[in-house]
């Protein structure tokens, strides 16, 4: 069986720039938190915890004091104050091309523009860039949830930094019918595009697909989603040990690709224990 792994497979510049703003202060010591996991893959969550005493908590209020890291996804405006007021050290991991988002929405509001948000509402990260906009900022995964959306004077469009390219153009194509000014900023990461194109690729030209990265990561999620849409035979996993040798009965060519948020480590512990399968 031969293994081919996708170029751009693994860790992106936020999460990796998170991750290592998170070892540097950790080297300080003290109490240091993230508002929620610093990156949507709970194996380096917990190395971070056990390792470099660095623990995730649901909300300001359960951090005793010392330092918050803010996650790659950003947080709400309303968090930061809540931070702020409790006197916590905020270090700023948020990744650049979230904090733009952000920036932008808060600019698009001031200028009059009904904002829309092309993304998944629970998301952590859509919920930060919501907070910079007014109370009736509209977020959308798909035309279909825009369908009671009255009439615009003007719209604005930024997108969750993890979506496609198509679904942005789905709902940029819908917007121009609903108002007589539109202004479009494609803000989806172009390292996202990059692992999104690879995987259609790679799921051309393979009999199998193993998609590596957290079970809460969207962008993961996401890779899964296109990969499985072109090859059936795809399987997301976190790590190696959920590996099944049945996937591979009869699979010639096997690819791998794994998620923005997903270890180094990981990746390779997934590809040794294939490789022993496909010895």
């Amino acid at each position: 069986m031969e293994i081919i792994i996708a170029k751009s497979a693994g860790f992106c510049f936020g999460v990796k720039r998170a991750i290592t703003i998170a070892k540097e202060r950790a080297a300080s010591g003290g109490e240091i938190y993230t508002l929620g996991p610093i990156i949507h893959n709970p194996q380096a969550v917990k190395r971070l915890a056990d390792s470099f005493n660095i623990h995730p908590k649901k909300t300001i209020e359960e951090m005793r004091g010392g330092t918050v890291i803010i996650r790659s996804h950003g947080v709400k405006l309303q968090e930061l104050g809540a931070a702020t007021g409790k006197g916590l050290n905020i270090v700023d991991a948020t990744c650049p091309f979230v904090k733009k988002t952000q920036d932008l929405v808060g600019e698009l509001t001031r200028e009059g523009y009904a904002v829309v948000v092309v993304g998944e509402k629970e998301h952590p990260e859509v919920q930060g860039i919501m907070s910079y906009g007014s109370a009736d900022i509209i977020v959308a995964a798909s035309v279909e949830e825009l369908k009671d959306m009255t009439r615009k004077k003007k719209i604005g469009i930024v997108a969750q930094t993890t979506q496609s390219q198509e679904r942005l153009q789905a709902i940029v194509s819908f917007c121009l019918t609903m108002a007589s000014e539109v202004k479009v900023y494609n803000t989806i990461c172009n390292a996202t595009s990059i692992r999104q194109r690879e995987s259609v690729e790679l799921s051309r030209t393979v009999d199998c697909v193993v998609v590596v990265g957290g079970k809460n990561s969207a962008n993961t999620r996401r890779l899964a989603e296109i990969c499985r849409s072109i090859q059936p035979r795809t399987h997301h996993i976190e790590e190696a040990s959920e590996i099944d040798p049945g996937w591979f009965e009869g699979v010639e060519r096997l690819g791998i690709t794994a998620g923005a948020s997903t270890p180094n480590w990981i990746i390779r512990d997934v590809i040794a224990k294939l490789e022993q399968l496909a010895a």
